[in-house]
């Protein structure tokens, strides 16, 4: 499809949509269109605005072409109608604490195959990748099935989800299994997605509600599909085990964890480094689940000194 241009910060942004197979991927492709590609993938539920602007920024000042997008079933990316085949939920989850695969409407798998997609559809043969949270999981699968098409790679508090890793805490996975209720107003959607800043967040780096407020209005006013929400997390507790696949990756990779995530815990990222033969980890402290404005700085230095071992 046709790409619309504007200009962000004086850096070029063209945005389109990217037909694969069956689906359109939503992207941004930020800076000059000759610079070594970047490709940033979201997490669960999180549309490619929770990739800050400040953060592309600099990647695109330290000399790197930026892709960000939306995952399948979120954002403006296509919306499937499919269900996942039914199964007791206690047992998905227990089969994923062991590490097992389970059925589902599409897993990890399918959305790294998007991601192929995409980067074909842009006319990039290998980017350097950054995935955060789910999307670090799609892109150890990218780069362990891949490896041709990663050039360095970046997993940003995420796992390898291989057995008996430490679950989320109680108070922080609560919030994304319940929802704010199929009959929420948005005023109260906008709050539920405010308190599980506040729960996920990091806690030395907080974000004051009215900046939050408005943040997650926008996301909401952009997009809302609760539907694929659900549907992407069956898919990360229906892929299995990520580990023989991390232990494949070569490519020269950071691993960066909070010591304050709640959510995929610290023990998850170094299970990530320990799979990654040659990997760098980097465990944060005061940083939770998300990525603060005080961090941008010092995440975008990382990313660039990793992607430089690859030259």
């Amino acid at each position: 499809m046709t790409s619309s241009q504007k200009i962000l910060h004086e850096i070029p942004v063209r945005s389109g949509h990217a037909r694969v197979g069956e689906i359109e991927l939503c992207y941004e492709d930020w800076g000059d269109e000759n610079a070594p590609p970047y490709l940033l993938i979201m997490g669960l539920s999180a549309q490619m605005l929770l990739w800050p602007d400040e953060f592309c920024r600099l990647l695109v000042q330290q000399g790197y072409r930026v892709i960000r997008f939306d995952n399948r079933d979120i954002g403006l990316s296509t919306k499937l109608k499919v269900k996942s085949p039914k199964m007791n939920e206690m047992v998905r989850m227990a089969r994923f604490a062991l590490g097992l695969q389970s059925p589902a409407a599409y897993t990890l798998y399918d959305m790294a195959d998007d991601v192929v997609g995409l980067l074909d559809h842009l006319g990039i043969r290998q980017a350097h990748v950054a995935g955060a949270s789910m999307g670090g999981m799609i892109a150890q699968i990218l780069a362990g099935k891949y490896p041709q098409r990663v050039r360095s790679l970046a997993v940003i508090f995420s796992s390898t989800n291989q057995a008996l890793l430490p679950p989320p805490a109680r108070e922080a996975l609560a919030p994304l299994q319940k929802g704010p209720g199929k009959d929420a107003t948005h005023e109260q959607l906008i709050e539920h997605s405010m308190k599980l800043m506040r729960i996920i967040g990091s806690p030395a780096y907080p974000v004051p509600d009215d900046e939050a407020r408005a943040f997650a209005k926008r996301l909401f006013e952009r997009a809302y599909h609760p539907a694929g929400v659900k549907r992407q997390f069956t898919a990360i507790m229906s892929s299995g085990s990520l580990r023989p696949l991390a232990k494949r990756i070569k490519v020269p990779t950071v691993v960066i964890h909070g010591k304050e995530d709640k959510l995929v815990r610290p023990a998850c990222g170094r299970a990530v480094a320990r799979a990654i033969k040659g990997s760098r980890l980097h465990l944060i402290p005061g940083m939770g689940h998300d990525l603060p404005p005080q961090l941008v700085p010092q995440l975008a230095s990382l990313l660039d000194d990793n992607a430089r071992r690859a030259c």
